[in-house]
């Protein structure tokens, strides 16, 4: 179902073979990308970004992630040296100098360096910068199959999307890495949030989904809306299983009968262990599997994804320190 990267022969004098970015108009090897230390992405983590797989070769849904990128950068009051055209044409480039068959492809929009002493982001030129890399799972294929241990917080509770809006892809993970540290202390691998209200939300860069009594439940709000959430329900409407969208306490996660996550990195992934308790019988649950096996197979469906294809232009050389 899920092949591993595979370097062939060719590859293996290509610079980019690593990982591959895009930084100020040129292709640079990944272990050599840097950005400006005064870069406002950095200093204050103004920026947003969005991340696209890439799987045999294939992009999976690329027009809904630039949608979403698009819509999260005007939200955001950015203004990219790119349209959107122009951010096609480097997330190609990159994946085709890599090399790379399977690949986490990342594009970032910062409010950029300020001229000295200059504090209104009005006058700040916006930089775009991408990478693509090789596949990044936040639950490997051999832990999927056994299903990980997750705990909801206590200590930790999701920022207000009054502060932070969830459905605009940031770097605001404070709230996030201190519930990792949390569940890591609880001898967990992942944790998910609650809200002020007590509600569900989301965790570290993942949906999560519920299976009770044959129905998929995912909390409405407070989360990003991710495109394997979508994914998962687009593919559960055509499987003729009911879905839920709405808010609910932990209590639905500590009674279903099985849980699962969703991400570009990853896929849909099963939690068999909730706060040291089995989720079901403590082993993926059938649905899971079901809905899990559906969406690698729609990576080939052309409805959904594209391939990668080669510059127009011969590949750009890569950037040196003295470009």
């Amino acid at each position: 179902m899920m092949n591993q990267p595979d370097r062939s022969p060719s590859t293996e004098n290509n610079p980019y073979a690593d990982g591959c970015a895009w930084i100020d108009g040129a292709l640079v090897p990944i272990a050599e990308a840097r950005i400006p230390m005064l870069d406002t992405g950095f200093t204050r983590s103004d920026c947003t970004y969005d991340v696209v797989a890439v799987w045999n070769g294939r992009f999976f849904r690329l027009d809904d992630h630039l949608e979403r990128f698009e819509r999260s950068w005007r939200h955001s009051r950015f203004e990219p040296p790119l349209d959107r055209a122009g951010i096609r044409r480097v997330l190609h480039e990159c994946v085709h100098a890599s090399g790379l068959d399977d690949a986490y492809v990342e594009m970032i929009v910062t409010r950029g360096v300020p001229v000295a002493g200059e504090r209104d982001p009005r006058s700040f030129a916006n930089r775009f910068y991408a990478f693509a890399i090789p596949y990044v799972w936040i639950v490997r294929p051999e832990q999927q199959d056994a299903g990980i241990a997750m705990v909801v917080a206590r200590d930790t509770v999701r920022i207000d999307p009054r502060a932070v809006d969830p459905t605009v892809k940031n770097f605001h993970w404070g709230d996030l890495v201190a519930g990792l540290f949390e569940a890591y202390d609880r001898a967990a691998q992942n944790v998910v949030l609650l809200n002020a209200a007590g509600e569900v939300t989301e965790g570290p860069g993942f949906n999560i989904f519920a299976v009770c009594a044959g129905t998929l439940w995912t909390p409405a709000a407070g989360v990003l809306e991710g495109i394997t959430r979508r994914s998962v329900i687009e593919l559960a409407a055509r499987a003729g299983i009911p879905t839920r969208v709405e808010m609910f306490g932990p209590e639905r996660l500590q009674a279903a009968d099985e849980l699962f996550i969703t991400s570009t990195a990853g896929g849909v992934m099963p939690v068999t262990r909730l706060d040291d308790q089995p989720v079901g019988d403590g082993r993926p649950g059938a649905l899971t599997r079901t809905l899990r096996q559906a969406y690698w197979d729609a990576h080939g469906d052309p409805l959904w994804s594209s391939p990668v294809r080669p510059p127009l232009l011969s590949p750009r050389k890569p950037a040196t320190h003295h470009d």
